[in-house]
């Protein structure tokens, strides 16, 4: 969760004001600092490459201002115009405390009668669309590796708490830019994250079960539902990751589901359902099973329960947070779950905020 003042938090448990600005930024240089919003939402969803999708909607003229993106410098043009979302909460003292909720890339903006329709994404964008001109050898950690990825495009910030190690000498990266950096990231084993600032912060990839955040049915509007959906298909019990040690042979580590509905050796299938990873940067059994159980840990999250949860805005809740839900319906009593997939509004009147969030095991 985007840290906030307490002051700010214990507004966000009643009735508070919302408000929204947006910049808009090219090449450092700031275009507009207070772009007429009418109406915007942001969607976010941890289980596709490019996590966050904003939508906004401008007057085409506001205040004798051509708002229509006619130029290439133009703030709602997509020549690499950011924009910077700040979000506000005021409380009955008329105070506002403002915090960056995300700086997005501009896909596209379009006239539409009145008003501009702008698509925004999250930054990782620009690592999506990047692809490799000629393979890419490193030499060096991981950690250099990534920038090498990944820079100046995204300034990578490492947590000192990860260790780094050194790439081997047959790592070959083909076209998929941002896709060398994701099996960078589960080979080391890391989790990667583009803050609200617009850096790319590699951290431990180890997942908080601490609830930031207590939701109870019927309490302030939110509603939760059970989320009704089942598959076989793409289903695994056990993740096997391989690599090649210096000697050229081959190690392997291995780490079985074992909880949930597809646990290994459960009734979903007596025998191991494997999913294979393979990487060059993978070169002891140690490392091998510390990427296993980082993949198996994330099929785990996704095979899990999911909730859909209707609720007041709080924008400071982020995917990837882990939120405890209460429900005597479907008999949750403060199970922890971690949100998925949100939908925010940025502007009022603010629609219920939504989210999709998984039982923890």
């Amino acid at each position: 969760m985007i840290p906030l003042s307490d002051a700010a938090l214990s507004v966000l448990g009643g009735s508070y004001r919302y408000y929204c600005a947006v910049e808009s930024w090219l090449d450092g240089q700031l275009l507009a600092d207070n772009i007429p919003v009418s109406v915007a939402a942001e969607e976010t969803d941890r289980g596709i490459r490019v996590p966050e999708r904003v939508t906004f909607t401008v007057p085409a003229l506001d205040g004798g201002v051509p708002w229509s993106p006619v130029g290439d410098d133009h703030p709602l043009a997509a020549n690499g115009q950011r924009l910077h979302v700040k979000l506000g909460v005021g409380g009955g003292s008329g105070e506002v405390e403002w915090f960056s909720r995300g700086r997005f890339l501009i896909q596209d903006s379009a006239v539409d009668g009145d008003v501009v329709n702008v698509n925004a994404v999250g930054l990782l964008a620009l690592i999506d669309e990047a692809r490799l001109i000629s393979p890419f050898q490193p030499s060096g950690t991981l950690a250099s590796t990534l920038r090498g990825l990944l820079e100046p495009a995204l300034t990578v910030l490492v947590d000192p708490a990860l260790v780094d190690r050194s790439v081997p000498a047959a790592v070959n990266y083909d076209e998929d830019r941002l896709g060398a950096a994701l099996e960078l990231l589960d080979a080391w084993p890391a989790y990667g994250y583009v803050d609200p600032e617009g850096f790319l912060r590699v951290a431990l990839a180890a997942q908080s079960t601490t609830p930031v955040l207590s939701l109870t049915d019927g309490q302030g509007g939110t509603v939760i539902h059970a989320s009704g959906n089942s598959t076989r298909d793409g289903a695994s019990n056990v993740i096997v990751s391989r690599g090649t040690a210096s000697d050229g042979a081959q190690v392997q580590g291995v780490a079985y589901l074992s909880s949930g509905p597809k646990r290994a050796s459960g009734p979903f299938n007596p025998l191991p359902v494997p999913e294979f990873f393979s990487s060059p940067l993978l070169t002891s059994i140690e490392e091998c099973t510390a990427a296993a159980e980082t993949i198996r840990d994330r099929k785990q999250r996704e095979n899990a329960a999911a909730f859909r949860v209707e609720m007041v805005p709080h924008p400071a809740l982020q995917a990837g947070d882990v939120v405890a839900l209460t429900s005597e319906r479907l008999a949750l009593d403060a199970v922890p779950c971690t949100v998925e997939a949100l939908t925010l509004p940025y502007t009022n009147p603010a629609p219920a905020m939504t989210l999709t969030a998984r039982r923890l095991a």
